[in-house]
């Protein structure tokens, strides 16, 4: 028997703490702080992301954060932004994506400004919001899916200790038009 549940009645924090990060939704006037980290960002953006095909103006990427903040209320997508608490330095964005709140099973993707990559900040990131998913969220599954070439998103994964279930051959298209792979990774709620 499954439960109903209205995900718009859901209340959740819509910011937490790991170590070194703070982890938030999106607000207006975050684009001020995010276009810049997607310029610096986009040769190593590009290849993966299918929204870096061309760099966002201030005005798109302002857009994209409203978009997301009233998606967040709307409980249809959690985009979260990744700043670093020491300093307030925006380091990236992650999320919870793909939503199937009848499961509940979530999607976590990421990206990180790439003067701060190999940090391990991603890492930390998506420990923190997978806790974030089961514990608060009540998530029963927590998948990462990346193109099967991006060897760095995969190892973001297995660091966090996600198990790879597959991979999806030809799939999806890359920025390029190329057929891709895509590998799917997933974590269960611990069992007590």
């Amino acid at each position: 028997m499954t439960t109903s549940i209205n995900p718009l009645l859901l209340d959740f924090p819509d910011h937490f703490e790991t170590d070194r990060l703070l982890i938030r939704a999106p607000r207006p006037g975050d684009g001020a702080v995010v276009t810049p980290a997607i310029h610096e960002s986009h040769a190593e953006l590009h290849p993966w992301m299918p929204w870096a095909v061309k760099p966002q103006s201030d005005v798109e990427t302002e857009a994209v954060m409203r978009r997301m903040a009233a998606a967040f209320i709307r409980r249809e997508e959690l985009m979260l932004l990744l700043f670093r608490k020491a300093d307030g330095v925006f380091v990236g964005s992650s999320g919870l994506h793909h939503i199937d709140w009848t499961v509940p099973c979530f999607e976590i993707g990421y990206w990180v400004r790439t003067p701060l990559s190999g940090q391990g900040y991603v890492t930390e990131a998506v420990h923190g919001i997978t806790g974030f998913a089961f514990d608060t969220l009540q998530a029963e599954r927590v998948e990462i899916r990346c193109d099967a070439s991006n060897e760095r998103s995969a190892a973001v994964a297995r660091r966090a200790g996600y198990t790879q279930e597959a991979c999806l051959r030809h799939n999806a298209r890359s920025n390029t038009g190329s057929l891709r792979d895509t590998l799917v990774f997933a974590k269960l709620r611990p069992t007590t």
